[in-house]
């Protein structure tokens, strides 16, 4: 098994199919068909199976991909380890999709315009799914808003999120959170966001039952749907800060205790990447300008002390 093998390989299953491979690789057809037949053998296992005009995994080759990433991955991290004065390959970053929209443009333009050898590959997920892909070896770090109690992991802390209620432009329900008792409440999709479940815990303790819980895939449709009168809903301050409509909803602080939240970079111990190592770099400094940022008010409700 050649690493050349499970670069063709990697490429087939990105991109659906031998003929696109070839084509993004620049190589022929026949040559990419020879190296999985060729990595086939000498596994003795069938990594694809036709269905009709497309190529999918066969259980073997589901296993075999996640190896092949941490193989290819630990590959570009010893290329690079060996040249210290170059910063190149591959960088998988996870990261919620809230700060991937809020806070990651900035210093990630200012990383590749320094380091334009390293392709960043960014992954938007929930704050579990991202620890869970970092364990599986399928990503090289991760800003997440859970904090991760293993020795396998370090832990950068970055931004200081603050969370805040919001609703339509002169809802009444941010006065007081009780109001919220009987009404839609609106989060992002699954269970492991940690701003969800930060939200869904403070009502518990307030006694607030919502009538519907709606999910959403991206906090500006969140933000949309509150701008509609659909429902109220807890979200960085930092989002908001960024949604073009603000003057179409109103917004309110939460305790304390709700409302603060820090985000931290996660990354194996093991990994010593260079290119990682500038980024961490780029983030902490930008973590530290933004210290301190806060929102123009748009239409802010009286605050709770609830």
């Amino acid at each position: 098994m050649e690493l050349r093998e499970l670069e063709t390989f990697r490429a087939i299953v990105e991109a659906g199919g031998v003929v696109r491979a070839a084509s993004r690789m620049h190589r022929a057809q026949s040559s990419v068909t020879a190296r999985i037949r060729q990595l086939e053998a000498s596994l003795g296992v069938q990594l694809f199976e036709r269905d009709g005009r497309t190529l999918r995994l066969t259980a073997a080759g589901d296993v075999l991909l996640q190896y092949a990433d941490r193989l290819l991955g630990l590959a570009d991290e010893a290329r690079a380890a060996v040249h210290l004065d170059s910063v190149c390959g591959r960088l998988r970053l996870g990261a919620m999709e809230s700060i991937a929209a809020s806070r990651l443009p900035g210093p990630l333009a200012a990383f590749h315009g320094r380091y334009p050898e390293v392709a960043v590959e960014l992954q938007t997920a929930p704050s579990r799914e991202l620890i869970a892909r970092l364990h599986a070896g399928a990503l090289d770090a991760a800003i997440v808003g859970d904090e991760v109690d293993d020795a396998r992991f370090t832990s950068i802390p970055l931004y200081q999120e603050e969370l805040i209620l919001v609703a339509a432009a002169g809802c009444p329900l941010l006065q007081n959170p009780k109001r919220l008792n009987g009404k839609t409440l609106l989060v992002f999709q699954g269970q492991g966001c940690a701003y969800r479940r930060r939200f869904e815990q403070w009502l518990q303790t307030l006694r607030v039952v919502p009538s519907r819980v709606l999910e959403f895939g991206s906090y500006h449709a969140i933000l949309a749907a509150a701008a509609a009168g659909v429902g109220a809903s807890l979200i960085p301050r930092s989002v908001l800060d960024i949604y073009a409509q603000r003057e179409a909803v109103s917004w309110a602080e939460v305790p304390s205790r709700v409302a603060k939240l820090r985000t931290l970079l996660l990354m194996p111990m093991t990994t010593h990447a260079p290119a990682l190592t500038r980024l961490v770099e780029l983030l902490r400094a930008d973590a530290t300008a933004q210290t301190g940022a806060k929102l123009p008010s748009p239409r802010m409700a009286t605050p709770m002390t609830v």
